[in-house]
């Protein structure tokens, strides 16, 4: 018989601040339940058998098609199940997700009038997973130690954890609830790990708006920029997060005056890395977490796919990418902006989730936001503004010198497109957004011609630089500015939603 904390029935709640707590109260005994048990391993006890703790549940039965939507809810594309049925996922991380959990449980009492269902699952919390942020005790092992964990925890297992859900290829099997959420408990508490082991920062410093960059220059400014707002008092943003959690405060915030981010404010302000991690991430945070993440993703779709994979299950309002391309036509300027509106998928990294005949479509909300924020930032409307950004197809290519392929085989296909830029992680972005129901957009910023031989040279790429980065930035800092006052329930687009869709946004 496995070890397990004392058990809690399940209960039913039309109050979703309350069924919040028993959440709470699952997950928090679960957690204490193997922490105990680890310390004790690790002092070399024997354990009274195997140890076992399991994620919380969430689960809602309906009876009918109709719903009960009232008009505040009206325009929202979820929040509702699809139909009649048995809908449950599991949960982790409440104090993380608090606000996601609390609107998601409101919006399934408010549309559908039934109770839900709080109760342990039977998917068992693995043991890596329930470590607190700092908490490296079983580094202190022997090797032979560490290899008796299997015997007596639960490891991840990758079978609970793919993303079958998201990819619209999961069918319930004869007796099986069908989904409330694209992602199950151990799915996201896999990310929340790979999220702080790639950008060196805690996941809770994550905002609802992220920006991705392929160079360092726009990291480097937006550094500056967080740096600046952190010693304006009458900022919006109330912190400014670099890898290691290094904490910058506001100037003049009073200790315990944030509400949300009080114990991570008021506590270790963290410690800078001996060397960054792989794809640093930074955070202009606000009191109601729709401040500003950027991460700087390098070169590649490989890391434009993994970031993405990750941080999704954050359940982000938008990401846009902001990055250097290759302008494809010979009337563009090096300095020129390219709004994309369509996307060639040559990275060949997300061919198996989501199958090339899958078109990714421009979110209007995205793509308005964008061209206003040009326009302002520029001081340009109309031809002026159409003579500095282009609106059109970008290619995006797992081969960084396509320009030497014998035969100018890519060149003809990027012109049998219609593209009119060309990089390596942009259709990656978007179409991680499309898969996830993340609201997506790409502005990028013409570095070179390679195909009209102006090609980038150091003189040349330093002055570019220096002229276009700040700028570029501060195009997409106002572009989320724009969004945010517009409010997040129109981003999430019915475009991004399928035929029998989770609830969960």
């Amino acid at each position: 018989m496995p070890y397990m904390p004392a058990f809690i029935a399940p209960a039913r709640f039309t109050d979703p601040d309350a069924a919040l707590e028993q959440v709470r109260l699952i997950y928090n005994g679960g957690l204490q339940h193997l922490r105990e048990a680890m310390q004790r391993f690790v002092a070399g006890e024997s354990l009274p058998g195997r140890v076992r703790a399991c994620y919380p549940f969430v689960r809602v039965h309906t009876h009918t098609v109709s719903r009960n939507t009232p008009v505040a809810n009206a325009g929202l594309s979820y929040g509702f199940v699809s139909g009649p049925g048995r809908y449950e996922t599991t949960l982790t991380r409440p104090d993380l997700f608090l606000r996601y959990y609390r609107e998601q449980f409101r919006l399934l009492l408010e549309n559908h009038r039934v109770e839900l269902e709080i109760g342990t699952s039977t998917q068992p919390i693995p043991i890596h997973f329930s470590f607190a942020e700092n908490d490296h005790i079983e580094g202190t092992m022997s090797a032979e130690r560490r290899a008796l964990m299997r015997d007596v925890f639960d490891l991840p297992d990758l079978g609970a954890m793919d993303d079958g859900i998201a990819n619209g290829t999961f069918e319930a099997k004869p007796g099986e609830a069908q989904p409330l959420s694209l992602f199950t408990a151990a799915r996201v508490d896999y990310s929340l790990h790979r999220l702080r082991h790639y950008s060196g920062t805690a996941p809770e410093w994550f905002q609802n708006f992220v920006l991705f960059t392929n160079y360092q220059f726009y990291i480097d400014e937006f550094v500056r920029l967080g740096h600046e707002a952190m010693t304006d008092e009458n900022s919006e943003y109330i912190a400014f997060i670099e890898p290691g959690n290094v904490v910058t405060r506001r100037r003049g915030l009073a200790p315990g005056s944030s509400e949300l981010y009080g114990e991570l404010l008021d506590g270790s302000q963290g410690t800078p890395p001996g060397r960054l991690p792989q794809m640093p991430g930074y955070h202009l945070v606000r009191e109601d977490c729709t401040g500003i993440s950027m991460v700087n993703i390098g070169v590649g779709p490989a890391n434009a796919k993994t970031i993405t994979d990750h941080v999704a299950v954050l359940r982000p309002h938008a990401w846009m990418m902001l990055g250097h391309c290759a302008g494809l036509r010979q009337g563009q300027q090096l300095g020129d902006y390219v709004l994309a509106h369509a996307y060639v998928r040559e990275d060949h990294v997300l061919d198996e989730e989501l199958p090339l005949w899958v078109p990714i479509p421009a979110l209007s909300e995205i793509q308005l936001a964008l061209e206003k924020a040009v326009a302002e930032v520029t001081g340009t409307q109309g031809t002026e503004l159409k003579k500095i950004m282009r609106t059109g197809t970008v290619a995006s290519t797992d081969n960084r010198n396509w320009e030497l392929l014998p035969g100018n085989q890519p060149q003809r296909r990027f012109s049998q497109s219609r593209a009119v830029a060309l990089d390596m992680e942009s259709a990656t972005i978007a179409a991680n957004g499309f898969r996830f129901r993340v609201p997506y957009g790409t502005l990028l910023c013409v570095s070179d011609k390679p195909l009209h031989g102006e090609i980038k040279l150091p003189g040349m790429a330093n002055q570019f630089y220096r002229e276009r980065v700040e700028q570029h930035l501060r195009i997409g800092m106002a572009a989320i500015d724009i969004l945010r006052q517009e409010g997040s329930s129109r981003l999430h687009s019915r475009k991004l939603r399928s035929f029998a869709e989770v609830a969960f946004q």
